[in-house]
């Protein structure tokens, strides 16, 4: 198994968070809003407590409404073949009928396949589907089969795979797929769908009454509905504005479910087969990825810093995730990023008064600026025209650069982190009237001048090697739509363009005259 050998992760990890993951992609795979599988679960897990359920009802609502579509890329190329390429859009507009009438679902139907596509395919689809009346039964059954499987891999409790087994049932018995009825419908999937109509609704900018009144005794059980008219308005407002991550997680029964280290790969194995199940195409690519990482793990390459744009470099929690994982970086940083510069003293404050907790949190004895206004007061004698580069030619490129240990002000203000000094480098050509980049990295002070300055200019040879494998090799030049294919031409690219940099760079090769 990949990774059993791995170190547990550095703080707990919960079940919770890793199926509210998930809940993302499924909110992609039918076409919803993200969060929307979030805000289901918290108005799910509210009704099954205003229900009088105990804890271990409440959890398996809250761990179902999280996963009621875990199936929903089972499959999604025979549907995007069926509506005329765009099943997202299509399952967009299905959901809000999806426990309406039959007529409501079959005209949505007809309005929704290939649309803006020629009105002679269109009809060819629609009439392809009318023929097939049983296509959806089928595709809804799938969905419910292979939620039911992936649960059942990830360890989940029986009382939640039977829900998944029965994610489209409806208490008037004209769900799918076995037509169950009324009580004999898990409780979960009961509450899960009127939850999931409720958020619809108001996301649409309706309000959920009027569904609730008249799917009520069809698709509802008004056992839930009743509950929804007692409590629904507070968790609406409750989620009007919130952090709907925060929220569902924060409905989680306790004790919540922690995921050991030995448990991990089996569910990410899981998830990673539901991402896969999207297209034929790519079913099975994690798996090989991950084989191929594990094996490319053992050969104990050296490992070199991380180079990023600030896209990356800008987020705080990503710099801090890196540096606890021991791994070294140098990342691009936008001008406003904020710091605190190197004449900075951090210190605990006393406390104040003979009550209370003492204080455990450093704090600087100054303000903060951004790495500009820093940059730009610095002397002149902080700047040296080092050697950042050198030209396919072998030429030395140098430039002006300036290297302060300065503190991000994110991590110490607002994650409450002990301050962390870092290198702070900042490129300032002497033909430019301002900076022009800056970076932050945690390499050591004993790291030599130039090889941080050539570290932050390595990403031009990088970005000068990816434009060769565009214009000069063909890497974009690949059309298809199998992954094998795909994967040899990148293969193929990758080994013309190692061949080439060797030639580069062996001084006995031939030269055109």
């Amino acid at each position: 198994m990949v990774g059993v050998d791995t170190p547990a992760p550095s703080r707990t990890l919960r079940l919770a968070e890793l199926l509210a993951s998930v809940s993302l992609a499924t909110d992609l795979g039918t076409g919803q809003p993200l969060g929307h599988a979030l805000r289901t679960c918290t108005i799910a897990t509210v009704l099954a407590e205003a229900m009088g359920c105990g804890p271990d009802e409440v959890r398996t609502v809250h761990q179902f409404a999280l996963l009621r579509f875990l199936g929903c890329t089972s499959d999604a190329a025979e549907t995007a073949a069926m509506v005329g390429g765009d099943e997202r859009t299509y399952n967009a507009a299905m959901g809000p009928v999806l426990m309406g009438s039959g007529r409501a679902m079959l005209g949505r139907h007809v309005r929704s396949v290939a649309p803006g596509q020629p009105r002679m395919r269109r009809l060819r689809l629609v009439a392809r589907g009318l023929a097939d009346p049983k296509a959806g039964e089928r595709s809804l059954s799938t969905h419910c089969e292979v939620a039911a499987m992936l649960a059942g891999r990830v360890g989940l409790e029986h009382p939640v795979i039977d829900a998944l087994a029965h994610a489209y049932e409806r208490w008037d018995g004209k769900g799918y797929p076995d037509r169950l009825e009324g009580d004999a419908i898990p409780l979960a999937v009961r509450v899960a769908v009127v939850a999931r109509d409720a958020d619809l609704a108001t996301g649409r900018g309706g309000h959920p009454w009027a569904w609730m009144s008249e799917r009520r005794g069809r698709a509802y059980d008004p056992a839930v509905v009743d509950a929804f008219e007692r409590v629904g308005p507070d968790v609406l407002s409750e989620l009007d504005g919130g952090d709907e991550w925060e929220t569902a997680l924060a409905r989680e029964p306790r004790p919540v479910t922690i995921i050991g280290p030995n448990t991990l790969d089996v569910v990410l194995a899981a998830f990673a087969d539901f991402a896969d199940l999207k297209s034929p195409w790519i079913r099975g690519h994690s798996r090989v990825v991950a084989s191929l990482a594990e094996e490319a793990s053992a050969w104990e390459l050296p490992a070199a810093p991380i180079l990023a744009d600030c896209a990356y470099g800008d987020d705080s929690a990503f710099r801090t995730r890196l540096h606890a994982l021991e791994r070294e970086y140098v990342l691009a940083v936008s001008a406003q990023l904020s710091v605190y510069g190197p004449e900075t003293t951090f210190a605990v404050p006393e406390r104040q008064g003979p009550t209370g907790r003492p204080r455990s949190v450093a704090r600087p004895d100054r303000r903060p600026e951004s790495v500009r206004a820093l940059a730009e007061r610095l002397p002149k004698r902080a700047w040296r025209t080092l050697p950042c580069r050198t030209t396919p030619a072998g030429e030395h490129v140098s430039s002006r650069f300036a290297f302060v240990r300065v503190v991000a002000t994110h991590p110490v203000r607002t994650d409450c982190l002990p301050p962390r000094w870092e290198w702070l480098i900042v490129e300032w050509p002497a033909s430019a009237d301002a900076p022009t980049d800056y970076w932050l990295s945690n390499l050591g002070e004993e790291q030599s001048q130039e090889r941080l300055a050539r570290l932050a200019r390595l990403r031009w040879t990088i970005e000068l090697d990816y434009r060769q494998l565009k214009g000069e090799l063909g890497l974009d030049h690949y059309e298809g739509r199998s992954y094998l294919g795909f994967h040899h031409h990148c293969a193929l690219v990758t080994c013309a363009h190692a061949f080439l940099t060797l030639e580069r760079l062996d001084p006995k090769a031939l030269r055109p005259a």
